[in-house]
C-alpha cells in the first residue's frame, strides 16, 4: 500500500472513531422515507433518469454508505457494492445495510487493491463528493473503476469542481474574507497534507493523524476515464457548493460544482 493511502486509512479511521454521536444516525429513518436522500437536487435528477432497476450499482469511496444505500433503495437495484478504505466505517455501513435488509454489501479495501472478484460486475457506477481527491494518479483510479464495469455500464461523477483548487477557504493564510474568489494556488499542481482533523464527522477540531490529498485538473479527470474506456456522455456545472468549504461564494457565477456522465464501450 502506498504510504500516504496507508496513512490516509488510520486518519479516516481515527475519525470515525471520534464521530459526533448524531453521524451516521439518520440514515435508516432517512433512507425508509425519503426520495434519494443524501442526494442534491441536480444529482436526483441524474439518477432517477439513470437506469438502475434490477441492475447492480457500485460506489467508490462510499464512506459510511448512505448514499449507495439511498440509490439502492430508492432506484430498486438488485444489489449494491462499496468500497472504501476505512475499516470501521465498512463495518458500520454494513450494519446499516443489515438494519435497512437491503442487497448491499461493503467492501474494506484500498480501491486500487479491488480484485478480480469484481470484475465487469457493475451496471452503474457512482463516485460523490470528495473521492477523487485522495489518489495521487487518477488514470490509474479509473483503471479500476472501469475494470469493475460491465461493456455498456455508466458511471456519474458528483463532485467538487477543480476550479476550487485555486481558492483558499477559511483557515488558509492566504484567505481574504473581502475577495473570497481570488485565485491563491496552482490549479495544475497541488498536494496538500493537514492534521486538522474531519470536522464534519466529529464535529470539533482536534490534532489529527495526517490526511494527505491531491488536486485535480479537469483535464486529469477527463483523460483518465477516456484512457481506461470511458466516454463522456454529459456534463453540467454549477455554481454552488457541495464540499461544504465555499458556501459564501454560492450562485456569484464561480464554478464550484460539477456532475460527469460517462459510459465504458
Amino acid at each position: 500500500m502506498d504510504k500516504y493511502i496507508e496513512g490516509n486509512k488510520a486518519a479516516w479511521e481515527e475519525a470515525f472513531d471520534n464521530r459526533d454521536a448524531s453521524w451516521g444516525t439518520d440514515i435508516v429513518e432517512r433512507v425508509n422515507n425519503e426520495d434519494y436522500p443524501f442526494f442534491n437536487e441536480d444529482m436526483k435528477k441524474v439518477l432517477k433518469r439513470t437506469d438502475t432497476e434490477g441492475k447492480v450499482v457500485g460506489q467508490f469511496c462510499c464512506n459510511n454508505g448512505r448514499e449507495l444505500l439511498s440509490l439502492v433503495k430508492c432506484g430498486k437495484a438488485s444489489e449494491g457494492v462499496g468500497f472504501d478504505i476505512a475499516e470501521n466505517q465498512i463495518a458500520f455501513a454494513n450494519e446499516k445495510a443489515d438494519e435497512l435488509n437491503l442487497p448491499c454489501t461493503f467492501e474494506a479495501v484500498n480501491i486500487f487493491d479491488i480484485d478480480d472478484r469484481f470484475k465487469e460486475k457493475l451496471d452503474v457506477a457512482m463516485i460523490t463528493i470528495g473521492a477523487l481527491c485522495w489518489f495521487d494518479d487518477l488514470n490509474k483510479f479509473f483503471s479500476i473503476v472501469s475494470k469493475c464495469m460491465k461493456p455498456g455500464a455508466v458511471i456519474v461523477i458528483n463532485e467538487q469542481h477543480p476550479c476550487t483548487n485555486m481558492l483558499a477557504t477559511a483557515g488558509d493564510n492566504e484567505y481574504d474574507p473581502d475577495h473570497k474568489k481570488e485565485c491563491h494556488f496552482n490549479y495544475f499542481e497541488h498536494e496538500w497534507t493537514s492534521n486538522g482533523g474531519m470536522y464534519y464527522i466529529t464535529g470539533k477540531s482536534y490534532e489529527s493523524k495526517t490526511f494527505t490529498d491531491y488536486t485535480h485538473s479537469m483535464s486529469e479527470i477527463i483523460s483518465g476515464m477516456c484512457n481506461n474506456g470511458i466516454v463522456v456522455t454529459g456534463m453540467q456545472e454549477f455554481d454552488y457548493d457541495i464540499s461544504g468549504g465555499f458556501p459564501e461564494i454560492d450562485h456569484s457565477g464561480y464554478p464550484l460544482s460539477m456532475i460527469i456522465e460517462g459510459r465504458k464501450y
